[in-house]
């Protein structure tokens, strides 16, 4: 359930053919000197107080080298006398660039978690050539003969299944991207791929920058009434570290800005606060109000040379959609669905504000949404979610997780030993608990920082090699997240939302570690888009049972689990406001496929398109807000990313429901249905068409009811 400041995997970017980043190279590189270039290094704990920003040029620059290399010599025919086989074409290409791949991998991953100036300068000076590089590969004359001769002559049926996918998949890839085009359309796509990346880093640095630049003292304490005492411990100790001990701070980080808007007695703090957050991206400057046209233009016409309506089939064409208009019929008929319920709970709130307040009823601000939300669910349900922080100490419910995933996976986490790139970084490693063998570590990275985008994510570092009859290594991911901090020393206390972050993002990372493909791009996340969601999604539901809180659940001091009466109240108000929450998604969906179908292309400002799209899909409020076009990093923070893909994440909430209801039958901790899910999905990434990995899990195509009776929306 994709919500505000939750995000899914970050692939890198541009890998759009070799999606995996991965450690082991090329056997023709195995001399080279990788000691004097630390991002190039082979290790498989990371050096990470190695990678300094001045040592990105030269070790970008050098890996650059080495795959031009392993390129050119691929794109070269081969001896007359010597027959193209799997391994000479697709699964040389595999590793042409892996430590080009591995490298600039880390460097990405630095630019989310260690932003700098130094360290933005040396990413954007590299951007383009990267760029440059995958974008070439598939427009190669060389090389996609070689794919296609190879093709042509492979037995594919002697071929390993996981194999034969790979063959099915590059060639698909490679013509996706324009392989058949004439030399003139070829180079208009790389010049486009160019522009693109450039486009989105940017667009990206301004809504960080953006984020972090804003910032509002409070002195009078009047103005945080109605705050609960964690989010004042917080505001206060952020005063402080920026030198003003007497004072409250508060900022558009997520914790801070979902407390403002959803406590503060103080209307004029609330507006402040929500005027700011839609204020990113609009206002120099770090304005992406020129960017998101050109961006689109580019989208755009990209599709066109491509042979494809818009840039919304471009991107559907291979997910389990097939193309835009299903995916917009899929979520035209879940607003139809849910409007009535939709519009009821908008006049309910407006009542519920009127009487409260003893005046008319008319249609509130959008800064009061959330704060008038939150006191109905206290008066309909006589519950305050604060009151379920102190049983969510960040550490239980870590180790809670981890209690799960070997209860119901069959694995076991172990706390390791290894550099990370900050203190607050934790690492993990991975077992099968059957047999001990290690499946993986990952690193953890939970809490903001001003040097840290926004929201939560998975990305993977490594893709371990399994291939049959070679030794097996594991694999490297990584979790972060923007979530409660420790205060004064105190544990760091979690909201409800928060743990289900921890539970959705850890989904993917097990998607990654279980993986067993024996081709690593077409392991763990490398899967369709409107799939990727469903092992991350499906993790949610086992922060709402019994059973599983009582695992991590337990209060910070007395260690006591959530009282019954509490816990009833928790489950009650579970479906509050469920309209509003969906059609929110469907908002975002609906306006991200607009965007990507219809918004004429000469057009400069797409807020009134936007606008009239998705009117239908908001409540009537004083203000109305403009859309959140300019700073939605989903889809212009990479050249592709959730672009005409945003409705994956409500599709994937129809997956992850039904596929629980199995858990649900057949018993929510039953350790062989978690195996058989382990087995079925998470071990098989991109191995087969995931529509028949949904149907080997439960026997059956998905049925979309499950996830409105979950959400106490079936009509």
């Amino acid at each position: 359930m994709q919500k505000i400041y939750r995000s899914g995997p970050g692939p890198a970017k541009f890998f759009h053919l070799y999606r995996s980043q991965r450690i082991d190279f090329p056997a023709s590189n195995q001399n080279l000197n990788y000691m004097q270039h630390p991002f190039l290094e082979q290790d498989f704990k990371i050096a990470w107080s190695t990678l300094s920003p001045a040592a990105i040029e030269p070790d970008i620059e050098y890996a650059l080298k080495i795959a031009q290399g392993e390129i050119d010599a691929l794109a070269k025919p081969p001896p007359a006398n010597e027959a193209l086989d799997y391994q000479m074409s697709f699964a040389a290409l595999e590793s042409a660039t892996e430590p080009l791949s591995h490298a600039w991998g880390l460097v990405s991953h630095l630019d989310s978690v260690a932003n700098s100036p130094e360290l933005r300068t040396a990413y954007n000076a590299m951007l383009p050539a990267v760029s440059q590089f995958f974008a070439d590969i598939p427009l190669n004359t060389g090389i996609w003969e070689r794919l296609r001769t190879a093709a042509e002559h492979i037995d594919l049926e002697t071929l390993h299944p996981h194999q034969r996918r790979h063959v099915e998949e590059t060639l698909a890839d490679f013509r996706e991207q324009g392989a058949d085009l004439p030399p003139k359309q070829k180079d208009a796509v790389r010049k486009i791929q160019q522009e693109l990346a450039q486009l989105t880093q940017k667009y990206s640095e301004n809504c960080l920058d953006a984020t972090n630049a804003w910032e509002i003292f409070v002195t009078d304490e009047g103005q945080i009434a109605g705050l609960p005492a964690s989010a004042r411990e917080a505001a206060r100790q952020s005063a402080v570290q920026k030198g003003q001990p007497t004072a409250w701070r508060f900022t558009l980080q997520a914790p801070s800005l979902i407390a403002v808007l959803t406590y503060a007695d103080d209307e004029t703090l609330r507006k402040a606060v929500w005027e700011a957050y839609a204020a990113v991206g609009r206002e120099a400057p770090h304005d992406n109000r020129a960017l998101v046209p050109q961006i689109l233009r580019l989208r755009h016409q990209l599709a066109g040379i491509l042979g494809k309506q818009h840039f919304a089939d471009f991107v559907t064409e291979r997910r389990i959609v097939k193309n835009a208009a299903t995916a917009l019929h899929f979520t035209e008929d879940m607003h139809a669905r849910i409007r009535s319920q939709f519009q009821a709970e908008a006049r309910a709130l407006q009542t519920f504000k009127a009487e409260t307040m003893g005046t008319a009823s008319e249609p509130l601000e959008p800064w009061e949404s959330a704060y008038w939300a939150e006191k109905q669910r206290r008066a309909g349900y006589d519950f305050d979610e604060e009151a379920l922080r102190p049983y969510f100490p960040i550490d239980r419910v870590i180790h809670g997780l981890f209690d799960l995933a070997g209860q119901i996976f069959g694995l076991q986490v172990q706390a390791g030993e290894a550099e990370t790139w900050h203190p607050d970084v934790q690492y993990y490693e991975l077992f099968d608990a059957d047999s001990g063998e290690m499946l993986g570590a990952f690193y953890a990275d939970w809490h903001p920082r001003e040097s840290k985008r926004g929201g939560a994510w998975m990305n993977y570092l490594i893709t371990g090699e399994r291939e049959p009859g070679k030794p097996r290594s594991p694999h490297l991911g990584l979790i972060c997240g923007n979530l409660s901090p420790a205060i004064d020393g105190k544990p760091a206390c979690l909201t409800h939302y928060e743990v289900e972050t921890i539970f959705h993002e850890f989904g993917h990372l097990l998607h990654h570690l279980c993986g067993e493909v024996a081709v690593k791009s077409l392991n763990g996340v490398n899967v369709a888009w409107d799939f990727v969601e469903l092992p991350s999604q499906i993790m949610e539901n086992w922060c709402w049972e019994r059973i599983s809180l009582d695992r991590f659940a337990r209060h910070c001091e007395s260690g006591a689990t959530i009282p019954e009466e509490l816990f009833n109240k928790m489950q009650a108000a579970r479906n509050f406001r469920k309209a509003s929450a969906a059609m929110r998604q469907l908002a975002l969906g609906k306006l991200d496929l607009a965007l990507h179908t219809a918004w004429p292309e000469s057009a400069e400002d797409p807020d009134a398109f936007v606008a009239a799209q998705i009117a239908d899909y908001q409540p009537t409020y004083k203000t109305t807000p403009k859309p959140n076009t300019f700073n939605f990093s989903h889809l212009f923070s990479d050249p592709t990313g959730y672009a005409a893909g945003y409705y994956s994440y409500k599709w994937a909430e129809v997956l992850d429901a039904d596929a629980f209801t199995r858990f649900q039958t057949e018993g929510i901790l039953n350790a062989q249905t978690g195996r058989d899910f382990r087995e079925k999905i998470l071990a098989r990434g991109d191995a087969e068409d995931p529509a028949q990995l949904f149907r080997d899990f439960m026997g059956r195509d998905p049925q979309p009811e499950a996830l409105l009776r979950r959400d106490g929306l079936l009509a």
